[in-house]
């Protein structure tokens, strides 16, 4: 998202009051228990092909930092059985009433294939202006959850362009929020999760005239932590299925990808740096905007369920968020592993 010099303007004026209630108000997630160690899901694909299996221990280094780490469990994964649970997210907050309806068919259809047989546990949440609503049960009946969603309602939004900054401050607000209460149920579930946030996304609040103090730097930095942090520990990798596709220009397409870069500290910080296809990136999900085929690209993020691995290592000392840079090597030619780009040491 481009900001024009009348959105910019007005960003500066605003954008204090959004940083101090919308992050400095959060209230805090308990840290759900672990083992102290990084646990890493890893997806290994060639080039624009489907995820490899066969794959042993000592074909994969972990880098943390540049810095080669111990890997203390290896654990492959492929087919049916996999260890992983799979949530449609469908965000009705930051995508037109219209679109939503032809977002919702392509659900129907995606989930009514094969006979309405899923490859792995399912479920639905739908995020509206009054919250997150996720189905605590999940399912491999793909015509279960499509009579599901055929029963729900999905309220005309109430945030308009008539709302400050033309509704995006409430949006951002809402999403992060929406966010938030999505890695707090997740984080009481065993094993991995992919979360497909079927959106264009929410809000940048970034552009050329967009301006932030050291405080609001300060607090941003704590939210970016915080995401990343919620997000790694509930063990989400995060989808973005974008429903706009093509209809929507290039620019807009990848302006995220000027933000994927992990930061290290406040002074760095932009707006974008949050973006919903940012944080995706950086768990080592799939921004998926090439089409408005949304049931191809459902089919598509599927894919990454049927073939992992899971990886584990004992993360070096490090001050409190402090930044570190991680990579997965594949010992084989043509290989590349997708996995989470970083995370903050929390001791």
């Amino acid at each position: 998202m481009l900001v024009n010099v009348r959105f910019a303007r007005l960003a500066i004026l605003v954008l204090p009051c959004f940083f101090t209630t919308a992050f400095s108000q959060q209230i805090p997630q308990p840290a759900p228990a672990d083992d102290g160690k990084i646990h890493l899901d890893v997806v290994v694909t060639p080039k624009g092909g489907q995820p490899v299996s066969g794959l042993e221990q000592k074909d994969f280094t972990i880098l943390d930092s540049k810095v080669p780490q111990t890997i203390t469990s290896f654990q492959a994964y492929s087919g049916p059985d996999t260890p992983v649970e799979v949530v449609l997210f469908i965000d009705a907050v930051n995508l037109g009433f219209q679109r939503i309806s032809y977002e919702r068919q392509e659900i129907d259809r995606f989930l009514r294939a094969n006979g309405g047989k899923l490859a792995h546990p399912t479920t639905l949440a739908i995020f509206t202006d009054t919250g997150a609503r996720i189905q605590p049960n999940f399912t491999t009946d793909g015509n279960v959850l499509a009579t599901s969603l055929d029963q729900q309602t999905v309220a005309l939004r109430l945030i308009t362009r008539s709302a400050g900054f033309y509704g995006a401050i409430e949006r951002l607000d809402l999403s992060i929020k929406a966010l938030d209460q999505l890695t707090a149920f997740e984080a009481s579930r065993p094993g991995r999760k992919m979360v497909l946030w079927i959106s264009p996304g929410w809000p940048l609040l970034s552009g050329p005239g967009v301006q932030l103090d050291g405080k609001q730097q300060q607090q941003l930095f704590g939210a970016i932590v915080d995401a990343n942090t919620q997000l790694r520990r509930a063990r989400v990798t995060l989808y973005n299925i974008n429903p706009l596709g093509s209809d929507q220009n290039t620019l807009s397409l990848f302006y995220y990808q000027q933000f994927i870069k992990g930061v290290s500290k406040p002074s760095q910080v932009q707006g974008g740096n949050l973006a919903l296809q940012v944080l995706a990136v950086q768990s080592g999900g799939l921004v998926l905007n090439a089409s408005n085929d949304v049931s191809a690209l459902l089919k598509q993020a599927f894919a990454d369920a049927d073939t992992w691995y899971e990886l584990s290592f004992q993360p070096p000392p490090g001050e409190p968020n402090e930044y570190h840079l991680l990579e997965v090597k594949v010992d084989q030619p043509g290989l590349a592993a997708r996995t989470r780009q970083g995370y903050y040491s929390q001791r």
